[in-house]
């Protein structure tokens, strides 16, 4: 049996390990670690936060803390899926909790059949407000796996579950909540974040004039065939984001290669020759 942190007792535990990897995820983890009361376990893999994500981590008794490197997100999953004591897992992020609709869904599932992977229809939220549009709406995202038939996916970034033949994929009935952005700087830090991983692992370069006419593609089609005008300025904050994801994912890749090239056309001076006059 499992006991909620408001001290009422929420049924049998689900044999379920949530897996989760962290980083300062200290303003979402709280909510995301309630929702997961009912869980049997929650491994939280932690990749050196400095704010007091490992102390709220450390007062569920669900769930088991390790700590470890980043290596791209589809690696460190996998880690912290092998740390899992249950067959069944559940990937799921920092900034997401399960709802009570999804955990009833989760009771009816029959967990001896493992050649099924489950979707969960994700909820995206900005600032307060679900965003229905902006490719943010139909978010089905496979999340429930067994380990023997499925796995994520080795990419550093937007990683995916991954199954041989045989594997069904099933629906679970109610949301995940994504609280995907809280304030709008948070964008940019993404941006950032992920165009550097995509820098040091993607060696697609492409010319500034493409860079900028696929951004401005990025762009339009959030917004107009996405539907992103339907959700108000968010739509536009959406869309922009993803246009700028676009440009610097390619920008930083060109201009290593610029300078490369800038530096190896230098003159070499003779050894000993001083650069000053």
């Amino acid at each position: 049996m499992t006991t909620s942190r408001d001290g009422q007792n929420p049924g049998p535990a689900l044999p379920i390990s949530a897996v989760i990897i962290t980083r300062d995820a200290e303003a979402t983890l709280l909510d995301c670690l309630r929702s997961l009361a009912p869980l049997a376990e929650v491994v939280v893999y932690d990749n050196g936060s400095v704010d007091r994500t490992r102390d709220i981590a450390g007062g569920f008794p669900n769930v088991r803390l390790h700590t470890g490197p980043f290596l791209g997100f589809g690696p460190t999953k996998n880690r912290a899926a092998a740390l899992a004591s249950h067959p069944w897992v559940l990937s799921i992020d920092g900034d997401e909790a399960l709802s009570p609709e999804l955990i009833d869904s989760l009771r009816g599932i029959d967990f001896a059949e493992p050649s099924v992977v489950y979707a969960v229809w994700r909820h995206n939220y900005m600032l307060g407000r679900r965003v229905r549009y902006s490719g943010w709406g139909r978010d089905w995202l496979p999340r429930l796996y067994h380990r023997d038939t499925a796995r994520l996916s080795d990419a550093l970034v937007h990683e995916n579950l991954t199954w041989g033949p045989g594997v069904t994929v099933r629906r679970l009935n109610g949301p995940l909540r994504h609280d995907a952005v809280r304030q709008l700087g948070e964008m940019l830090t993404k941006v950032n974040r992920y165009s550097e991983i995509r820098r040091q692992s993607d060696p697609t370069s492409l010319t500034p004039g493409l860079i900028l006419l696929r951004s401005w593609w990025a762009f339009w089609r959030t917004y107009l065939l996405q539907g992103g005008w339907l959700d108000g300025w968010r739509g536009v904050a959406i869309a922009w984001s993803n246009a700028n994801g676009v440009f610097y994912k390619y920008m930083k890749r060109f201009a290593d290669q610029a300078r490369r090239r800038e530096d190896d056309s230098l003159p070499v001076r003779p050894a000993g020759e001083s650069s000053e006059q």
